[in-house]
């Protein structure tokens, strides 16, 4: 007869640890903006189409996310194989274009142009250039920008 109220302890904790643990995202409309602004500096170092496609999309939601519009400055600083995404070649002009109309900066790494032997006439005249897309990051790091890398 002891034994029971035992058990019925052990299996009520289990139940009440199990309740705990489960929490209800119905409802929940994601993180609150209390900042006048915000900045964020994403960055490519892969000339994968997936990659570069992705990047830009993400880049491109964070723009037109209601809680960030007209608060939200960002950065695109490519580096290593990124460059890719700046070639007059490439298929990213007009995505690049409207991104800039958004209000995006567009940068390239000038150490990535100098070790890969890469003409700057190869790429878009609307980007600019910032010495090492890792100082790029650092600084904007110690500034308190958000880095993000798809």
């Amino acid at each position: 007869m002891k034994k029971l109220p035992f058990i019925i302890f052990i299996l009520l904790g289990t139940i009440s640890l199990k309740s705990v643990g489960q929490v209800s995202s119905i409802g929940y409309t994601g993180a609150s903006p209390s900042l006048n602004h915000y900045k964020a500096l994403y960055f490519l170092d892969d000339s994968d189409s997936r990659k570069i496609q992705l990047t830009l999309k993400n880049i491109n939601n964070a723009l037109e996310d209601p809680r960030l519009k007209g608060k939200l400055e960002v950065e695109l600083v490519a580096f290593s194989d990124g460059y890719s995404v700046f070639k007059k070649s490439g298929n990213y002009e007009n995505q690049l274009l409207e991104l800039q109309k958004k209000g995006l900066i567009l940068a390239q790494c000038e150490m990535t142009l100098k070790i890969k032997k890469i003409d700057k006439a190869t790429l878009f005249n609307f980007i600019g250039f910032v010495p090492s897309g890792n100082g790029e990051i650092i600084i904007r790091g110690q500034e308190g920008w958000s880095i993000v890398h798809p």
